[in-house]
């Protein structure tokens, strides 16, 4: 399976604002640091606690069909199904209807499951997609307090300890506090 971002985050978590508020910065002239380090803030948190936060649309390439017509959604907090496609042999898509699998919406393991066998791909890689939409919502206030929290400490403590490598080595990209506040969140793998 291979993921695809179709459509990112509109708005980060932490607004820019309460970022700056937080660091004690007034001027603008470091706006757009402050707004880089609150993105990858926020694709750190994601990555460790397993989770999109604002909403975004992803699209999973796969080869074939799962064994037993069930589909397990690899992202959470899932939203939605947005397409289901089969290619066939010549590369033309066809939109499996939504009658033909039924959506077990569960945010944190999402499944769709076949309710027929659907048509095979008739091309050997990625001849199936399926669009999908995640995240807690549209609003910073729909991302958890404290998975906000994390994104505001790490992006400070990014702004501090800039061009001092002494002060954040290598194996201290997620600090103790801020784990802790995304460890409750953190989705488990079962395999």
């Amino acid at each position: 399976m291979t993921p695809i971002l179709l459509t990112g985050p509109a708005s980060e978590p932490v607004p820019l604002a309460l970022a700056k508020a937080w660091m004690k910065v007034d001027s603008p002239a470091e706006d757009d640091l402050i707004g880089a380090l609150i993105t990858s803030a926020r694709l750190i948190v994601e990555s460790s606690a397993r989770r999109m936060l604002m909403t975004q649309s992803w699209r999973l390439a796969l080869d074939a069909w799962p064994r037993g017509l069930i589909f397990e959604i690899p992202f959470a907090p899932f939203r939605g199904v947005l397409a289901v496609r089969v290619y066939d042999a010549l590369g033309v898509a066809a939109v499996l209807a939504p009658a033909a699998y039924q959506v077990d919406a569960a945010p944190d393991r999402a499944r769709l499951i076949f309710t027929t066998a659907p048509p095979p791909p008739g091309r050997a890689a990625a001849g199936i997609e399926i669009d999908i939409s995640v995240g807690y919502g549209d609003r910073p206030e729909d991302v958890p307090a404290p998975l906000r929290q994390a994104i505001q400490m790490l992006a400070a403590r990014w702004f501090e300890d800039r061009g001092d490598p002494a002060a954040n080595p290598p194996h201290d990209v997620l600090p103790a506090a801020a784990a802790a506040l995304i460890a409750s969140y953190r989705r488990r793998r079962l395999a």
